[in-house]
């Protein structure tokens, strides 16, 4: 049965089952594991990015397709949901309502970038997504009366995931359940069928064309495949996951502006969350995602302590001085490439493939 409800694509490595189950295990109860309002909001972030990287995955690992767009479609489902919540009724009208918007409006955006950029070279095609991102974002600045301009929308959500809202009298494991916890939740139960859902489309035979599409488009073309259409398809559903994945940040953060999810700086965490849990790999999501948001939380809080123990020593209390974290976070990035070149996970199942006792050759990347 998990076997079928993996499409499959089990994670093929005992380490890495092993981490991939103490991640969903903390993200299953974190409410509980770790109460307070930032921690249960790192977790938040989590959910959300997992399901907007393993999108972004389906374009780069799985397709090929470099995009620098990606974020406009997580924003265009964030702001749809803000915008329907302020225009009409607050409730799960509002809602679905926002989000059918979004998706519409996402779709259209993404089926003109594919037909119009897709039959060009690589990197002609990712300018032309960095500039219709570029493009979007300032119009969506500018556009206040729509978007809220540079300040953003704040928005009221259904009565039942607003923080006010207590379903039980008594606490519940020693946690207050309120709407915050019941969000986070809901948004916990639509990234896991959304994950589902992208690990069946890269395991079905659409997502194997994708990966040969990706190994060598002359060849797939040769064999009849129109790689175009293929490429467009494939644009399209990353698009409409990361306009979800925008649609549930926005329900939990109850707030979108242009820098919460349109900003370059979110299209460059995604491309290195790729890059630390594995191209190619679905579960390298998972893993780049938690470790990268993880570090990106707590990584100041980290440097401070440090930085307490070792303030009597001049040159490593300049060294560990918390502001410095993003310094530390590029070390660990680089550390994690040299390392991990095919990734967190796809390193984890290139070492469960190799017979032990004998000296593998490196292998190129190849299906997985």
């Amino acid at each position: 049965m998990s076997f079928r409800l993996l499409s499959g694509d089990p994670p093929r490595s005992a380490i890495l089952a092993l981490l991939l189950m103490a991640i969903v295990a903390a993200l299953a109860a974190a409410p509980f594991l770790f109460p307070g309002p930032k921690a249960l909001a790192v977790a938040a972030k989590i959910l959300v990015f997992i399901i907007l990287v393993a999108s972004y995955d389906l374009l780069l690992g799985y397709t090929g397709i470099v995009s620098f767009a990606h974020t406009m479609f997580f924003g265009i489902g964030a702001y749809g949901v803000a915008i329907a919540s302020i225009r009409m009724e607050p409730g799960w009208t509002a809602v679905f309502t926002g989000v059918a918007g979004g998706m519409a409006v996402s779709l259209a955006f993404a089926l003109l970038i594919g037909l119009a950029s897709l039959r060009v070279r690589a990197i002609f095609y990712a300018m032309i997504t960095l500039a219709v991102a570029a493009a979007f974002q300032t119009l969506v600045s500018q556009l206040s009366d729509l978007t809220g301009g540079e300040d953003g929308l704040n928005f009221k959500v259904p009565q039942m995931l607003r923080p006010a809202f207590r379903p039980f009298s008594e606490p519940l494991f020693g946690v207050a359940v309120d709407g915050r916890i019941i969000t986070y939740y809901l948004i916990a139960a639509v990234c896991l069928v959304l994950f589902l859902m992208l690990l069946r489309i890269v395991n079905s035979p659409f997502g194997r064309v994708l990966q040969a599409i990706r190994e060598n488009p002359f060849r797939a073309e040769a064999i009849g495949y129109r790689t175009v259409l293929y490429r467009s398809l494939s644009n399209l559903l990353a698009a409409a996951f990361a306009t979800l994945a925008g649609a549930m940040y926005a329900l939990w953060l109850r707030y979108n502006g242009p820098d919460t999810t349109l900003s370059f700086e979110i299209m460059l965490n995604i491309l290195l969350m790729v890059v630390i849990g594995g191209m190619g790999t679905m579960y390298g999501a998972v893993v780049g995602a938690t470790l990268f948001v993880f570090a990106q939380s707590y990584l100041q809080d980290g440097l401070h302590a440090v930085h307490e123990v070792v303030s009597g020593i001049p040159p490593l209390a300049l060294l560990f001085e918390p502001d410095r974290w993003l310094l530390w976070l590029g070390i660990l990035f680089v550390l994690s490439v040299y390392y991990f070149p095919t990734g967190i996970a796809g390193r984890l199942r290139e070492l469960a493939r190799r017979p032990t006792g004998h000296t593998a050759l490196p292998k190129s990347r190849g299906l997985r």
